[in-house]
């Protein structure tokens, strides 16, 4: 079992996933960053210098707080401000990874039309031509 399991991880495709995922895992982090301390902040000043990720709605007359980790301790609250900002993450993630797609597909694309010039054949074909002919041209000797 133990080595069936050994097989199974070292298998390519089960490397290229967890590569993409530890990738994935360091991208989206620099996505949130971008979110959070970019275009969040400008999208607020935009709007007057409102922060979204404190918008909330509570659920319960218990919350009288006025910021959203307080609200939380209080009772249920629906965070939509929250929500507003993964939807941007997402939104943001989702453009890059279109673009860099998009990138990579006009680079094959390019591949594809270069005309590839034919392999040279090995030295094997090169050796068995000549054989050949020598045979050729020693029956027609005979």
């Amino acid at each position: 079992m133990l080595s069936e399991f050994k097989s199974f991880i070292m298998k390519g495709n089960v490397m290229d996933l967890a590569v993409g995922v530890i990738i994935g895992g360091a991208f989206a982090t620099i996505v949130k960053s971008l979110t959070n301390d970019i275009i969040m902040p400008i999208v607020g000043m935009i709007f007057g210098g409102l922060d979204f990720s404190e918008f909330f709605l509570s659920l319960s007359s218990d919350v009288t707080a006025n910021t959203l980790e307080a609200a939380r301790e209080q009772g249920a609250v629906l965070a939509y401000g929250s929500f507003i900002t993964a939807t941007v993450n997402f939104v943001i993630l989702g453009f890059i990874i279109f673009m860099m797609v998009k990138t990579l597909n006009r680079i094959m694309a390019k591949e594809e039309k270069t005309p590839k010039e034919p392999p040279a054949p090995a030295a094997e074909v090169v050796l068995l031509g000549e054989i050949r002919d020598l045979l050729k041209s020693q029956k027609q000797v005979k």
